[in-house]
């Protein structure tokens, strides 16, 4: 038995089958890249079956995801947890292996895949998070941190825009530690990639500083494993730039349907996966494999067992020559975090300021006590305020080709990529990640977010420049719509804070969750209130209230609880009893008991205002029947803010009025 050869087979025809059981899946991928997928796993991954989470694994990322079925079977051959019969499960409610690869949900995957080109923006934050580590706390004679990013990527990966922002990003910073293959197979969905993708990718790679190689792996080549071999120890050897290795591929090698679009997306079916095992030479019964295999590929499981084992006795040593180094570098691991509350005048600010400058004071405050925070903005730092400051005593420096120690990032004008590399920061671990941009460009950022929460990841998001309030810049950067987006997406919380101390109260409650967090700040001074702080951290919270039960209940977010707080004063004077309500996270809030919420927004009072400058629809599980909501309804204007907000309604007049509208409505 040629074993390499039949293992290779055995990824192809195990997925094919899974795939047909399933009724549904891509069997193309599968079979036209298990040549790479066994030589990764054979010869170069470096992993342990038994420590799925061990720190110095080498990551292996799907990007194209559709293809999940490769990633399981490689996991059944090498020992990584998933049996045959959860191969049986493809695509089954509840089973291990569901139609894309789901961080969390399945051990061993590194991240969700899917959405096209994410992987590839990930794999760079994995490898970004593996360079900065390293920098910082590997010594001569110990590399704590070495280890390696793999990427398989598809045209559809390469077509989205995404893998432009992040390939650039990665070849700009020398990531030389991160290596993608890409599964050249000239065929998607609709046929030939002629129709859509004729640009020469190797001169698009090279002219973005990466290494670039080559192997043939179709026809009867399909399993030169030796070839894609030594282009793996070239692009190993390349450390000062990532390298890509382009791999020529047959989609759905093997098949009556190979190099044609109708494998891509469908099973093959009974007769055509029959003729598959027929010219691949596979003479065993549906899901069984012969035992030379999985003694072939435990070998490769054993090797990683070793480098661990290896690793562990070189960190025992490290951690007696660097205690303090050592002591660290477990703690940012394991994602230790310091007593907040502990933090000195975190929540103490004198004077009135935007919301983006008292996040910049919370953020370096937290930064001198959480090595881990490292991050940055899309080339709008200075006005963002999302640096970390140099001081006497700590040094934190921008992240470079030159400088992998830096903790600032600067990731160019890339939102998109930049969410994603957030992310594969965060998932690598040892990093606490945050990003920052206009809120507006949420737009961009929007799928990555929302990956973020699929896959519970706390990487904070700074969004500044919050409403009609951005002013000249008029309604291409005013965001309206953006809020309810972003609330929109489950496990995500969107902070819009009123004060300085609403916003650290907003940080704290991000660096403490395991959920991403959205901080919308704002580009104007706002007040700073002698009742806000630490119970923003319920969501919602009573401000300012009136003696006795209230007449009307006036709520808000943000700038617009200045408002509020200054109707309640107009609406005293005319006999009538109004409650401040700040909400700054409607997330929390929602979670909060039910009676901490009926305290909050009394049952029996039905007359209430809502304001905030963005769409309205947030706020009518709030409003009631009798209740009023102040809000956008199209989009903004260029002007200066102070013209702007009169002009749209947000003035403390057409509160008071909104309010005396819902008290008589409640009345009849």
């Amino acid at each position: 038995m040629d074993v390499q050869k039949t293992t290779i087979n055995a990824l192809r025809i195990i997925s094919a089958e899974a795939i047909d059981k399933a009724k549904s899946g891509h069997p193309g991928l599968p079979m036209g890249t298990a040549p790479i997928g066994y030589t990764l796993f054979q010869y170069f991954l470096k992993f342990n079956p038994a420590n799925l989470k061990w720190d110095n694994r080498d990551r292996f990322i799907l990007s194209a995801g559709h293809g999940s079925m490769l990633n399981y079977a490689l996991f059944h051959l090498y020992g990584l947890g998933i049996t045959m019969d959860d191969l049986k499960e493809f695509r089954q409610f509840g089973s291990k292996t569901p139609g894309h690869p789901e961080y969390g949900h399945t051990a061993g995957i590194e991240t969700t895949t899917g959405p096209l080109g994410q992987g590839i923006a990930n794999g760079v934050g994995m490898a970004l998070a593996e360079a900065h580590l390293a920098a910082k706390y590997n010594r001569p004679g110990y590399k704590v941190v070495d280890h390696y990013t793999y990427v398989l990527c598809g045209d559809g990966c390469l077509e989205e825009g995404i893998s432009y922002e992040a390939c650039s990003f990665a070849g700009t910073h020398g990531l030389g530690k991160l290596i993608l293959l890409y599964d050249d197979n000239e065929i998607t969905i609709e046929g030939n990639t002629d129709i859509t993708f004729k640009e020469n990718v190797g001169a698009r790679f090279a002219a973005q500083n990466w290494q670039v190689l080559h192997v043939d792996l179709t026809g009867e080549s399909n399993s030169d494993v030796e070839a894609l071999s030594k282009a793996l120890e070239e692009a190993k050897a390349r450390t000062d730039k990532p390298s890509v290795i382009i791999c020529k591929t047959n989609i759905g090698f093997g098949s009556p349907l190979q190099d044609t679009a109708k494998c891509h997306g469908a099973p093959l079916g009974a007769d055509n996966l029959q003729k598959s095992k027929e010219k691949l030479g596979w003479n065993y019964p549906p899901f069984e494999c012969p035992d030379e295999v999985y003694q072939h590929c435990e070998v490769a499981a054993r090797a990683g067992a070793m480098a661990e084992l290896q690793w562990k006795k070189n960190f025992l040593e490290y951690e007696a020559a660097y205690p303090e180094l050592a002591a660290e570098y477990k703690a940012v691991m394991a994602g230790e975090k310091p007593n907040f509350d502990d933090i000195e005048d975190l929540y103490e600010f004198s004077k009135p300021m935007a919301t983006r400058q008292t996040s910049a004071q919370v953020l370096n405050k937290i930064a001198a006590r959480l090595p881990q925070l490292m991050g940055g903005s899309a080339d709008l730092a200075p006005s963002n305020l999302s640096e970390m400051k140099n001081t006497a005593e700590i040094t934190y420096g921008d992240f470079s080709a030159d400088n992998f120690a830096g903790r600032n990032i600067h990731f160019g004008i890339r939102e998109h990529a930049m969410a994603a590399i957030a992310n594969g920061m965060q998932l690598h671990g040892g990093i606490q990640a945050y990003c920052a941009t206009f809120f507006v460009f949420a737009d961009y950022c929007k799928p990555a977010m929302r990956l973020s929460a699929l896959m519970n990841l706390p990487v904070t998001y700074i969004m500044t420049h919050d409403s009609i309030g951005v002013g000249e810049d008029g309604p291409t950067h005013q965001p309206v719509e953006q809020l309810i987006m972003l609330r929109s997406i489950p496990g995500l919380k969107v902070f819009r804070p009123a004060d300085g101390k609403e916003t650290a109260a907003a940080w704290v409650s991000a660096l403490r969750g395991t959920e991403p967090t959205a901080l919308i700040l704002t580009r104007q001074n706002l007040p700073q209130y002698e009742n806000s702080g630490r119970s923003a951290l319920w969501g919602g919270y009573v401000l300012d209230n009136c003696e006795g039960e209230p007449d009307v209940l006036l709520m808000a977010s943000g700038s617009e609880v200045e408002l509020c707080v200054k109707a309640k004063a107009v609406l005293a004077e005319q006999g009538v009893k109004a409650r401040v309500v700040s909400m700054p996270c409607m997330e929390l809030f929602d979670k909060q008991t039910q009676t901490y919420k009926d305290n909050v927004l009394p049952k029996n009072v039905k007359a209430r205002v809502c304001v905030e400058a963005g769409s309205p629809y947030s706020w009518y599980k709030y409003a009631g029947d009798c209740g009023e909501i102040i809000g956008m309804e199209t989009f903004g204007a260029s002007a200066p803010a102070g013209v702007l907000f009169p002009h749209f309604g947000f003035t403390v007049d057409n509160v008071v009025e909104k309010a005396l509208q819902s008290l008589k409505a409640s009345k009849e």
